[in-house]
């Protein structure tokens, strides 16, 4: 069985080989910059990962799917960006501010088009299954972000409404990945759908520990500016809480803060980082992130996975939880 590294230096290496170049040079050059920042690239590692507690046979019928993973990934990131306004993303200036907002639309829109073509090397007995597992899935992804931007407009929402947007916006493209190197590799129904469920709580034990780290993050390791979602007044797991147990005098001081305009950016970030403290949403967060790790686990508990195919899960999985960036 490959070790992680080596499932890394994989992914990394055959992303590398890409061709991406092409003409018009204005149309691709943003695709090759985007690639080129790189990224924790979570979901082609995922997808081999599961592949590899399987099969042995690792070519380019399972390294492709698992690339298709990541352009399709890259390309909703560089449209999620435009929509947030984010003017950094790994510590680099984002596509649209770098190339403009009609420049980053299209050169996203044939990200997603060669993640078709990558996909399209996947085995021809699995091709359609495939191809429609990554197709809902999407569909799913960007009726997460419709939600996300829903709900920016609404003054609260509940945590059942934000686990089922999260669920769709970031746990059903790991959740995916998953079920795609267990379908490429060749097992049955039942176990590619316990490591889809798999993939989907980890998933969600991901973004709330992205939501932490937009709050308390390091800016230097984490790639963007901390306290975006505060700004922004984004419907976060921190936001949500606290909107949900403020009582009292801090249910004042939390409609002050959110009341801050972007010119208090750096009072608003500070006052609610404090509010989270106070309210004990920093150490909270922290648990919750690590319910739905184990909620993954639960759900591969009777497949029969050995435990060398257990712990290559584990090792994954604490690679995604216990994370700085």
């Amino acid at each position: 069985m490959l070790s992680h590294e080596d499932i890394k230096n994989i992914i990394s290496r055959s992303i590398l080989t890409l061709d991406l170049k092409g003409e018009p040079e204005s149309l691709y050059q943003p695709i090759e910059y985007m690639v080129s920042v790189g990224g924790k690239r979570v979901r082609p590692r995922l997808c081999l990962t599961v592949f590899n507690l399987f099969s042995d046979n690792v070519g380019n019928d399972i390294i492709y799917p698992a690339i298709a993973l990541e352009m399709f990934h890259e390309f909703s990131l560089m449209h999620d960006d435009i929509m947030d306004n984010s003017d950094t993303r790994r510590n680099q200036p984002t596509v649209f501010k770098k190339w403009g907002t009609s420049k980053a639309i299209l050169s996203g829109d044939v990200m997603l088009l060669l993640a078709y073509k990558y996909m399209s090397f996947c085995n021809a007995e699995v091709m359609p299954e495939a191809l429609r597992l990554f197709t809902d899935t999407a569909v799913k992804v960007c009726e997460g972000q419709q939600f996300d931007m829903d709900f920016e407009e609404k003054p609260f929402i509940t945590m059942s409404d934000y686990i089922s947007m999260i669920g769709l916006k970031t746990g059903v493209l790991l959740a995916c990945s998953a079920k795609m190197g267990a379908l490429i590799a060749g097992v049955s129904r039942e176990i590619r759908d316990a490591l889809y469920q798999f993939g989907y709580q980890l998933g969600l034990a991901f973004q709330i520990a992205d939501d932490y780290l937009d709050t308390f993050g390091d800016q230097q390791i984490f790639g963007k500016k901390i306290g975006d979602d505060i700004v922004n007044d984004k419907k976060t797991w921190l936001q949500v809480e606290c909107i949900r147990r403020a009582e009292g005098a801090d249910k004042e001081r939390l409609a002050s803060i959110l009341e801050m305009g972007e010119d208090m950016r750096e009072e608003k970030v500070a006052a609610m980082q404090q509010l989270y403290i106070d309210l004990g949403i920093k150490d909270d967060a922290r648990d919750a992130i690590l319910e739905y790790h184990n909620k993954a686990f639960e759900a591969i508990s009777g497949i029969g996975l050995n435990e060398v195919q257990t712990r290559q899960l584990h090792q994954f999985a604490e690679q995604l939880i216990h994370r700085e960036k």
